[in-house]
């Protein structure tokens, strides 16, 4: 059996190298024994017969309204995964478009698709672009990354991915990053995530594997990989002042 993670519109919604994540949950999936391959879908024509996993990264407001329309002709196969418990991944504005909707300054708005609650709203202040460190709701381990935009999120208060270390996450004081919605995710942390996060894309994988019916252990090479990252996390949780870590 092969398994297959998609990355949605890597055309428009990769702008932080997000839609990379999908190459990391292929790269560990293989060095754990496992057959695996990623499919860029562009548009509904090409999706394929079976999805075990979803990327969608983050793009600019530019491409909002394109890559709007684009979704919405993937909305029943999106809500089908998300139900289904198909991993979903979902950074910045690939997580917003998923959302209730998008609110602009000028008043105008982007509907999203309704996948994961809440909505994103202007922030009071400037556009946040600095690290992010949070405390995954559940397990306790550290999550690390780059947050850059210029929106607050509200109305996920129930279902964070985990609270803020240092950073600004979901804003309005909420003291929460992301949603979580089974194994659907919304994040605003870059990076890309899951190869700052190799136990997060580990999760993801194990996910993916159960519901295969296929057993998820990471490989030998992952481990050896894994050394790279975390020390590239040590260095950036002490240039954060990230104390008390569970790493």
């Amino acid at each position: 059996m092969t398994l297959t993670i998609v990355t949605l519109l890597p055309s428009l919604q990769n702008t932080n190298g997000d839609a990379e994540n999908a190459a990391v949950l292929v790269r560990r999936a293989t060095w754990a024994g496992l057959d695996a391959r990623m499919v860029a879908v562009e548009s509904r024509a090409d999706l394929p017969e079976e999805v075990d996993a979803v990327v969608l990264g983050s793009g600019s407001d530019a491409s909002l309204e394109r890559s709007r329309e684009l979704l919405l002709e993937l909305h029943d196969e999106l809500r089908r995964w998300g139900t289904g418990g198909v991993p979903i991944l979902a950074v910045g504005t690939g997580w917003e478009l998923l959302s209730w909707g998008i609110e602009r300054p000028d008043g105008t708005s982007v509907e999203g698709l309704g996948i994961l609650p809440g909505r994103a709203v202007p922030r009071p202040g400037a556009r946040v672009t600095a690290e992010l460190v949070v405390t995954e709701r559940g397990t306790g381990r550290t999550l690390v990354g780059f947050e850059n935009h210029a929106r607050d999120y509200i109305g996920a208060e129930g279902s964070p991915l985990g609270r803020v270390r240092v950073g600004h996450g979901n804003g309005r004081d909420s003291g929460q990053e992301g949603v979580v919605m089974g194994e659907v995710i919304g994040t605003h942390l870059h990076g890309p995530l899951l190869a700052k996060n190799p136990d997060l894309a580990d999760r993801i994988l194990g996910a993916m594997a159960a519901r295969a019916g296929l057993l998820y252990v990471a490989g030998e090479q992952a481990n050896i990989v894994d050394e790279y990252a975390d020390a590239a996390r040590r260095a950036m949780l002490a240039a954060a002042g990230a104390t008390g870590t569970d790493d």
